[in-house]
Order: structure tokens, then C-alpha cells, then sequence
């Protein structure tokens, strides 16, 4: 092999005596890059950028405990053999589907709540949760987890054999997942960006768009990934999951261009610039 992607010594380094996991710190910049941006598009239709900022207070810690009930749920077996394994978030193991879907429903109580135009709140949201997504796999590659078969390709990212996973101690790069998806993250963000400046696009469809299109993505990678999983009918239990997103999503989206009833709120704010 010419080329490959070396991972890191270490998951995290030291700031005298506190240690910082990598995980943890792409969370918290995830984050901030989601409310960055999500404050410039929501300020851009006339919100309020308190209301991104309250959101974000009651999602983000909805988000983790959503996405590690989902871990522990379909992963039990992977969780730290201590008594404190189901709260190691630092170590890994965080059901995306989980996190999105309790952050989300967390998000839409605050904005019912405050009276927000909903619909328009959740298009504004979407391309900074993709770049959030892409950020946190940042610390996939830390923890030296997150990636696929065997692979000589120069951009292979090379494991640690106490990361490898059973049956595949001999071999040493594999295929970089957490790359691939971070960059169609990104990719897929600019692309919503982009197709809401077209103002064609009725809300919330850029977000129906970020569910099918994220987890378009993620039947691929559930193809690739090898590392422990629950199977049925010989595939990845998160293979189904993605599917079924991936086609709810494409129905809310048809659904919504074709004339669905739009919705009123008591803060309407206008189209997106």
C-alpha cells in the first residue's frame, strides 16, 4: 500500500489534568456550526434568533439521550462492561435515528409552544443538522470506529488492531465510512441551501428532503459497515430503518410540492431570501 489515512493515537487529549474526548468536543462544535447556521437562515426570514438558541438548549441534550436509548436498544452488547457503560456517550455508540427523532420532537414542543412558524423553523434547520452529522463523524475517526471492509484504496483509513473487529484482526486499512458520510453531509447541506434560495420548495420540504436524503445515504452505508449489528433476513436492522425513512421522506416531500394543506401559525414569517 502507497497511502492511507492513519488514525490517531489517541481519542482525546489533555488539558493539564482534564482529559478531552475527541467525541465529545465534535458533538459540542457540531452544535454550535448547527446554530450558527440555523440562526442565519431563521434571521433571514424575520425570526427571532432567541427561539434557535432555546430550541437548541432543549434539543441538544434531548438529542443525546434519544440517540444513546437507541444504542442501547439495538446494541446492547457493545455498551462499556461497567456500571456506568449506558452513560459512556465519550466512548461512542449513538443511534442517530434516535437522537434526531427525540431532539426533533423536543425542538417542535419548544416551537409549538412559543408559536412558530413550524414548518418554515424545521426548513431553516435541516442543512445545519446535516453539517452537525457530518462534524460528530469527526469523532467516529477518533474513536477509530465507523468503517467498512478491507480496502487497499490510498484514502483506506488505517485501525488499531485492539479496534478491529472480530474476523478481520488480520487485515489493517478499511474503508474510511465515516468519511464517505461526512462529506455527503456536507455535500447534501449546500445542496438544501441551495434548492431553498430557488423559493420553490414548500415547507417544510427541505427538511422532508433531509430525511430522505440522509438516509438514502445510510442504506448504502449500512451495506458497507462491519462491525457488530442485529440482522434480519440476513441485513443490518439499521439497513430497514433507512429504508423506511428514506421512502417516508421522499412521500412527505411529493406530498407537500403536490398541495398539501399549508399550515398557519401565529408567527408566520416569509418565505426564505
Amino acid at each position: 500500500m502507497l497511502a492511507a489515512i492513519s488514525s490517531p493515537a489517541a481519542n482525546g487529549f489533555h488539558i493539564g489534568p482534564l482529559f478531552i474526548h475527541a467525541y465529545g468536543l465534535a458533538y459540542v462544535v457540531g452544535v454550535a456550526a448547527a446554530v450558527y447556521l440555523t440562526r442565519r437562515r431563521w434571521e433571514a426570514l424575520g425570526g427571532d434568533r432567541e427561539l434557535v438558541y432555546e430550541v437548541a438548549l432543549w434539543g441538544f441534550p434531548a438529542g443525546v439521550v434519544g440517540g444513546r436509548l437507541y444504542f442501547i436498544a439495538t446494541s446492547f452488547n457493545e455498551m462499556p462492561k461497567h456500571w456506568w457503560g449506558p452513560f459512556a456517550v465519550w466512548d461512542g455508540g449513538m443511534g442517530i435515528w434516535g437522537g434526531i427523532a427525540l431532539g426533533t420532537l423536543v425542538g417542535l414542543w419548544v416551537l409549538h409552544r412559543r408559536g412558530a412558524n413550524i414548518p418554515q423553523f424545521m426548513d431553516a434547520a435541516a442543512p445545519g443538522i446535516l453539517v452537525a452529522q457530518g462534524i460528530g463523524r469527526v469523532g467516529n475517526y477518533f474513536n477509530q470506529e465507523l468503517y467498512g471492509a478491507p480496502s487497499s484504496l490510498p484514502w483506506a483509513v488505517e485501525i488499531a488492531p485492539a479496534h478491529r473487529y472480530s474476523g478481520y484482526l488480520q487485515y489493517s486499512t478499511f474503508e474510511p465510512m465515516f468519511l464517505y458520510e461526512l462529506i455527503w453531509d456536507f455535500l447534501f447541506a449546500a445542496a438544501l441551501i441551495w434548492l431553498g434560495r430557488l423559493r420553490q420548495v414548500r415547507p417544510p420540504g427541505l427538511f422532508a428532503l433531509y430525511v430522505a436524503g440522509y438516509s438514502g445515504f445510510r442504506i448504502f452505508e449500512e451495506t458497507q459497515r462491519i462491525d457488530p449489528s442485529k440482522y434480519l433476513f440476513g441485513m443490518r436492522l439499521n439497513f430497514y430503518v433507512a429504508s423506511v425513512l428514506c421512502f417516508i421522506g421522499l412521500c412527505w416531500f411529493v406530498w407537500l410540492q403536490l398541495g398539501a394543506p399549508a399550515r398557519t401559525s401565529r408567527r408566520a414569517v416569509s418565505d426564505p431570501a
